[in-house]
């Protein structure tokens, strides 16, 4: 990596005015994430922020939901004992990402902004449009076995790697987004983008913000199951995930929220099929009908053809996990 400069702030106004001031300084929290690409040159800022002694390393509930601090670590949300009750589906999606050492460092933010595992973005000697806007996307004809199959576009086919994120986002989660004078929220699921012609921008935070928490509202969701098929039983990436969580009433569908990852650029929320359900008895047939339309739009691009057949047979999986679930 390159030599850079460190810097340590105090506040959250000291941290977005030193960030606006510098359009080539990072933030640095856990570092799980950004050290590995500055290792590898993807990227070299010339500063680093760090953050992590911040005042946002708090968990708050009240009547209208649970607000997690973003310094607050992936190990302390998960193990939670409120996360746990009130909020399963969150606990079980920060479990089966990464490994204890890396959750006990990762942070809640910095699960969020994480960039692709594509190879193609982390080799540096490869064009790749979202390392290097114009350059091309070479997984497109190439090795794509682990890319999108949602969402895409012909500037990029990589995906969104978070497990957390994918839970958030069918918990129907907000994003408070702070600069050195303002704080803004946004629906989580408005936060990461579709890569469309600017891959190279993964989300909607702002060069002067910095993500301070994120908030869940309250639920009766008594039914959740996360799903995450991958290539070995731990510390991999997701080829197809599945979150699910229902308010299952008397055998009733009272409401359900569902949501994908390892399938596009962001979290793919299923709202179709969360419609279809809300209503319905929670039998087989009915959870084999929305499984059948949940990859609807779907475009494989050869390696990862297998992604749309996998992908309908992990909701069917995780619908009927969720329903037995406790």
């Amino acid at each position: 990596m390159i030599a850079f400069d460190y810097i340590r702030s105090q506040s959250v106004k000291d941290a977005v005015t030193a960030k606006a001031k510098n359009s080539k300084a990072q933030f640095i929290a856990g570092g799980t994430n950004l050290l590995d690409f500055m290792k590898k040159y993807v990227l070299q800022p010339e500063t680093l922020i760090d953050i992590s002694r911040l005042p946002l390393q708090e968990m708050v509930m009240d009547a209208k939901g649970l607000k997690i601090g973003a310094m607050v670590s992936n190990t302390d949300v998960a193990e939670n004992n409120i996360v746990k009750e009130k909020f399963p589906l969150l606990s079980m999606a920060l479990n089966a990402g990464a490994s204890a050492q890396l959750r006990n460092m990762a942070t809640v933010g910095g699960n969020m902004m994480q960039r692709t595992r594509c190879g193609y973005y982390y080799d540096i000697a490869m064009p790749c449009n979202k390392r290097e806007p114009g350059t091309g996307c070479p997984a497109k004809d190439g090795v794509n076995r682990m890319h999108a199959v949602l969402g895409t576009s012909e500037q990029c086919i990589a995906v969104q790697p978070s497990d957390m994120s994918v839970a958030l986002a069918a918990l129907d989660a907000t994003v408070f987004l702070s600069t050195a004078k303002t704080e803004r929220t946004i629906p989580f699921t408005d936060f990461h983008r579709l890569p469309g012609t600017t891959p190279s921008i993964d989300n909607e935070l702002q060069a002067n913000e910095m993500i301070t928490a994120v908030h869940i509202p309250s639920n009766k969701y008594n039914k959740s199951y996360y799903l995450k098929i991958r290539d070995r039983s731990s510390y991999a990436f997701a080829l197809v995930s599945v979150a699910v969580a229902m308010e299952v009433a008397n055998g009733n569908i009272v409401n359900a929220r569902l949501a994908m990852g390892g399938v596009a650029h962001k979290p793919w929320r299923l709202n179709k099929v969360e419609q279809f359900l809300k209503g319905k008895s929670a039998t087989p047939q009915n959870f084999a009908a929305a499984a059948a339309m949940a990859m609807d739009g779907a475009k494989g691009f050869g390696h990862n053809d297998f992604k749309i057949k996998m992908g309908k047979a992990a909701v069917l999986e995780a619908l009927q996990k969720a329903n037995q679930s406790t």
